[in-house]
């Protein structure tokens, strides 16, 4: 009598499943998946983003959030003055910028053919 009731009690407990440990460790688990993949390269690209918001300054070309490409004429707190055409200035807030367009400066080309005439 006394075996039954132990070999009963001992398979409910197995049936019982895992323990409180086991699935506090999972669900921090999940969390820190969720953390190292989605959470922190966000905040990593949003400070990047903050920065490059800050660093505008006269002769950048941006995008706006609307789309359209301008020139910073410009850059004064919060506020920018681009040119958005010849003779088009607008009026924009600094966080209504996308994207700063990095433009490499032009370099001169020397010509390799000085004082010798193409024949």
């Amino acid at each position: 009598m006394f075996i039954a009731d132990a070999l009963a009690q001992d398979s409910a407990s197995l049936a019982a499943g895992p323990s409180v440990m086991a699935n506090v460790l999972q669900i921090l688990l999940i969390f820190l998946v969720f953390y190292l993949l989605l959470i922190r390269p966000q905040q990593k690209k949003l400070k990047q983003h903050e920065a490059e918001l800050k660093a505008i300054k006269k002769g950048d070309e941006i995008i706006t959030a609307g789309g359209v490409y301008a020139k910073v004429l410009n850059a004064e707190g919060d506020d920018l003055t681009a040119e958005i055409a010849k003779g088009v200035e607008v009026k924009l807030h600094r966080y209504t910028v996308r994207e700063v367009i990095k433009v490499e400066p032009k370099k001169e080309v020397k010509s390799k053919t000085k004082g010798k005439k193409n024949v």
